[in-house]
C-alpha cells in the first residue's frame, strides 16, 4: 500500500454535490472521477498496487456507502482500486472486493498518517504491520497476502535488486545511489506496480548506508 496525496477533486464532483438530492449513484460524470483518482495514484490500485487503467478501475469508498452515506461524495473518501478478483471464488477476492462493507483502520490517503510508516514487507512478498489492527486489515480484510499477490510482489523486489546489482556490481550502494533509485520508484505519471515492497527495501538500505 502506497501513501496517496489527494489532489483537487474534479469540478463535476464539486458541482454535483451542490445539487438537490445529490448522491453517488446519480453522479453522471464518473469518468472525470476515475481519471483524477488514477492520476494521483500513479495508475496503481490503492491497496494491492497492481497496475490499473480507466477501463478496469473500481471507484472505492474507503468508508463504505452503506454504513457512511454522508461520505459518499467526499473526495477524500474516494480511491481507485483494482477489480479485486471479482467473479472468482470468494477466497480469491482481495482489496475492495474482499473488504466489502468492513471498516478498516489503515487509510492510504490519510493526510495526517502516512500508511507506509506502519507497513512492512517480507522477502517472500507478504505484507504485514506491527500494529495488530492494521495487520488484520492487510491480511484478513483486504486479503493482501493472497499467494498470487505475494508472488508478484516478491518477483518485483527480486527484479529491482537484480537491477541494483547490475548497475553497481561492486556493491557500492551509496545513500545517493539508493536515493536516486528510490526516486525512480515513487515518481512519474505511472509509478511501477507493487512499488511498495521496493520502496520499503530501499528505505531500509538508505537508513543503513554509511555514505
Amino acid at each position: 500500500m502506497k501513501h496517496i496525496t489527494k489532489g483537487l477533486e474534479p469540478h463535476s464532483l464539486t458541482h454535483h454535490r451542490l445539487q438537490p438530492h445529490a448522491n453517488y449513484d446519480n453522479y453522471s460524470a464518473k469518468e472525470d472521477l476515475r481519471d483524477a483518482l488514477l492520476a494521483e495514484q500513479g495508475c496503481i490500485c490503492c491497496y494491492c498496487m497492481r497496475r490499473i487503467r480507466a477501463d478496469d478501475v473500481k471507484i472505492e469508498h474507503w468508508a463504505c456507502q452503506d454504513n457512511h452515506p454522508a461520505q459518499q461524495l467526499d473526495y477524500q473518501n474516494l480511491l481507485a482500486a483494482c477489480d479485486g478478483g471479482e467473479g472468482a471464488a470468494g477466497h480469491l477476492h482481495h482489496c475492495d472486493t474482499h473488504k466489502a462493507n468492513t471498516d478498516i483502520t489503515v487509510h492510504p490517503a490519510d493526510p495526517t498518517h502516512n500508511c507506509e510508516l506502519f507497513i512492512k514487507y517480507q522477502a517472500n512478498g507478504d505484507v504485514y504491520s506491527d500494529d495488530p489492527q492494521i495487520d488484520h486489515d492487510l491480511d484478513e480484510t483486504l486479503n493482501l497476502n493472497l499467494q498470487r499477490i505475494s508472488v508478484n510482489r516478491a518477483a518485483v523486489l527480486e527484479g529491482a535488486i537484480a537491477g541494483l546489482r547490475k548497475k553497481r556490481p561492486d556493491g557500492d550502494w551509496t545513500k545517493a545511489f539508493l536515493q536516486a533509485e528510490l526516486n525512480n520508484w515513487i515518481a512519474g505519471a505511472q509509478v511501477p506496480e507493487y512499488c511498495g515492497i521496493v520502496t520499503y527495501y530501499l528505505g531500509k538500505k538508505i537508513a543503513k548506508a554509511v555514505n
